[in-house]
């Protein structure tokens, strides 16, 4: 058996052409655009790198986007001064603060200060909450759970009824695809187990999963002995495990062993190109989500 390849790449191209198509009927029905700003403070070369990324995806499927550089050194009070701009601000309808901030400013606060209805990375605890009570009460998905969700159903991969087991238990990905693989939906309905490096038996927990999904951020964690044959393997650790001298980029490997994997899995993502490129794509659905509601047209 070899694994049937999962593409984040491709799913990602899919998705933006949809989004593009409804940004096009936005502006046509309401003569509005969706309204992204995007805040980075300091000059963190990852951090930049990722908001170019997000900026140019933004464009290119017709939103109004606003790339908000900050120095290093704004104090707490101007940095959510201008979060509240933001807010109110009606042709704004997602706001990103790109993360980590400096040591000297509180993230919590940051992220607290942001309208729930304008969070389009989904970290506020309104919209945490929303999520813990079911999907349909969520406004928004977090962006690399919503991906990898996408990249689960746009598989033809069965969830309801499915046994779904989740390594890694943060708040970015591990706790909310757990969540949102649980509830009553067309999209879910599984069962689903957590586990982590702390667990006890880690291997038999995942043997038995038909879709294992793997945030520990741990290179190399899941050995192929660990995979039931036939099952949905979601790697989502991206792990720099060295540089490639001729081409000096990164060489970058997942939490599953993917080459031994790939011959007993029935389906699998690759590491770079699987989860990594969902996230961005999930991110301009929320904010054209945001948009929709805001107009009352959804």
């Amino acid at each position: 058996m070899t694994a049937e390849i999962i593409s984040g790449t491709e799913i990602r191209k899919t998705i933006l052409a949809e989004i593009k198509a409804d940004v096009d009927r936005m502006k046509a029905k309401h003569d509005k655009v969706p309204g992204l700003a995007t805040i980075l403070v300091g000059k963190d070369p990852g951090s930049v790198s990722y908001v170019t990324l997000k900026v140019k995806t933004a464009l290119s499927v017709g939103f109004n986007e606003i790339q908000d550089d900050q120095p290093e050194d704004i104090c707490e009070a101007d940095l959510l001064a201008l979060i509240d701009k933001y807010n109110n601000d009606p042709d704004i309808h997602g706001i990103l603060v790109q993360l980590p901030l400096p040591k000297h400013i509180d993230e919590k606060k940051v992220i607290n200060a942001i309208n729930p209805d304008k969070d389009v990375d989904a970290f506020h605890p309104v919209n945490v909450g929303r999520l813990m009570i079911n999907c349909e009460e969520a406004r928004f998905l977090p962006c690399t759970p919503a991906g990898i969700q996408e990249m689960i159903v746009r598989s033809g991969t069965q969830t309801s009824g499915a046994e779904v087991v989740v390594v890694g238990r943060s708040n970015i990905v591990g706790k909310p695809i757990a969540m949102m693989m649980v509830q009553k939906s067309v999209c879910a309905n599984a069962t689903v187990t957590i586990v982590h490096t702390k667990t006890k038996d880690l291997a038999a927990h995942c043997k038995r999963a038909d879709i294992l999904i793997v945030a520990a951020g741990v290179p190399g964690l899941v050995k192929p002995e660990w995979i039931k044959p036939g099952a949905t393997v979601i790697d989502v650790g991206v792990n720099r495990v060295g540089m490639n001298e001729s081409t000096q980029k990164a060489i970058l490997k997942g939490d599953v062993d993917f080459d031994a994997a790939r011959k007993i899995a029935g389906k699998i993502t690759p590491v770079p190109g699987g989860v990594g490129p969902m996230t961005i794509a999930m991110l301009m659905k929320n904010t054209l989500k945001a948009a929709l509601y805001a107009l009352g047209d959804l």
